[in-house]
């Protein structure tokens, strides 16, 4: 048996290329929208991508499913479980096979046995994998967002990303019932989940790749809940923000992601034409590095750092009804390419066009004022908040909030920024923080882009609020 495990930094994300070396025959589970990685993999090891599925209908990235299938020809594998209201819409037209609890595939001399494990999702599927050439059982089990090294997928997304409302006391004693299954899995089976430590998809997820089926019922947090009430208030419980993203996801991937044929580069433009593109309102993303756009900026620009958080920060604020700009630095062309692949990693696929950093500097040869985030350090905004010369703002999410907070400051968390900007402190100058500075001068970009002047930035956030022994609220 050929096993190869992908790791997606940008979405915490995992699939898996599973195939037979005696047929030449292979299966890809939970490809992203990336799909070359899966082809050249099995190219290099002989394989023939002859199958693809996924355990569910994800909300955290765009499936490569179908996209997959389209250039390859294999044969799609999907859920059928779930009801009306979660099967996939395009199961039928693309010929896929629909998969049920019990089913088992063949791929060449591997086994593939479905388990239906609802809770994260009503259709959510596992496959327990055994390579039926020097085995009569199962080596492990790829558990998709179920179980996670540590933890368990969130039952809570239908409800809060898909707007299905009362659907999370269900959905989490659902997973409570699927649990009991797993519970009942040989000790000795290795588990392959669908995400890591960061994904939004659970609270508390390990950066561990892999596990086993009796650590997992030792040591992950859900199987010591000793009742089926205390584990439902538990995994409801401090649930991360849903990226606003997820939605459109849920949408896409239930009726069928649209076929993407290989990233494009859009266009790179003349300087001249950024500052009228900011004057009629165009989404200009800055991703240059933070330190960069603190220091000189475009008034109107939005920043969104090109690091490992930029796919989730570009889910939450970039339209997806819209087109919008990207000004990258360094080595542009490639620093473009892994911007776009990001992007289209969760549909975004509506960049027009690109700047290098020249834009930058024709902006200022012609006269123009850049823009300028100042930071500000913890002690001085302790003395200046004492005597109430500035607001103070926290950008973080609202478990961060909740745990550890300056004194009397209320909380907005980023994602949500846009919608309630009528709750930011409106008069005198504003500090933004957040953990450690990053997020909140994303923040800041926010705010300076819809006019509020002298935005400034808590230096290192709370965390060195705090080292410099200032005082929190619990």
């Amino acid at each position: 048996m050929f096993f190869q495990r992908f790791y997606d930094d940008t979405l915490a994300q995992t699939s898996y290329l599973i195939g037979c070396a005696a047929t030449g025959e292979a299966m890809v589970i939970d490809p992203n929208r990336d799909v070359a990685q899966y082809i050249r993999a099995a190219d290099d090891e002989g394989l023939r991508i002859t199958h693809v599925t996924e355990t569910h209908i994800h909300a955290d990235f765009l499936s490569g499913t179908r996209e997959l299938a389209h250039v390859t020809g294999a044969v799609m594998y999907l859920s059928d479980e779930g009801g009306p209201g979660w099967q996939y819409a395009f199961a039928r037209q693309g010929g896929a096979v629909r998969l049920h609890d019990g089913d088992h595939l063949m791929v060449g001399n591997i086994r593939f046995d479905v388990l239906h494990t609802p809770g994260h999702t009503p259709e959510h599927i596992a496959f327990m994998v055994t390579d039926t050439a020097g085995a009569t059982g199962p080596m492990g089990i790829v558990t998709g967002d179920f179980v996670f090294v540590g933890d368990v997928g969130r039952p809570d997304l239908l409800e809060k990303a898909a707007n299905v409302a009362g659907s999370a006391d269900g959905a989490a004693r659902a997973l409570w019932r699927s649990l009991a299954k797993f519970r009942a899995l040989p000790d000795h089976l290795q588990v392959w989940p669908g995400h890591g430590a960061g994904s939004a998809c659970g609270k508390g997820l390990s950066a561990v790749p892999q596990s086993t089926v009796g650590y997992e019922k030792l040591f992950n947090w859900a199987f010591g809940a000793g009742t089926e009430g205390e584990f439902v208030a538990q995994v409801l419980a401090d649930q991360p923000e849903p990226p606003r993203y997820f939605a459109e996801m849920k949408r896409l991937n239930r009726d069928g992601p649209p076929i993407l044929d290989g990233f494009r580069r859009p266009p790179r433009l003349a300087p001249a034409d950024l500052p009228r593109l900011l004057e009629e309102g165009a989404v200009v993303v800055d991703a240059r590095p933070s330190a960069a756009f603190a220091e000189r900026h475009l008034p109107g620009t939005v920043h969104i750092p090109l690091d490992r958080s930029f796919t989730t920060w570009a889910g939450w604020l970039l339209p997806y009804d819209r087109q919008f700009y990207l000004l990258v630095s360094g080595e542009a062309p490639l620093r473009l390419d892994e911007a776009l692949r990001d992007l289209a990693l969760i549909g975004l696929d509506g960049a027009a066009g690109w700047f290098g950093e020249d834009a930058i500097t024709s902006w200022g040869a012609a006269g123009r004022a850049y823009g300028h985030t100042a930071a500000i350090g913890p002690e001085d905004l302790a003395v200046r908040k004492e005597r109430g010369e500035v607001a103070v703002l926290d950008i973080r999410g609202q478990a961060e909030w909740k745990a550890a907070r300056l004194p009397g400051v209320e909380n907005i968390p980023l994602g949500y920024l846009l919608d309630r900007l009528d709750e930011v402190p409106a008069d005198g100058p504003l500090v933004v923080h957040c953990q450690s500075g990053g997020r909140s001068l994303i923040a800041a970009s926010l705010l300076e882009a819809r006019g509020r002047a002298g935005v400034l930035n808590l230096d290192g956030g709370i965390a060195a609020w705090e080292r410099a022994g200032l005082p929190v609220e619990r």
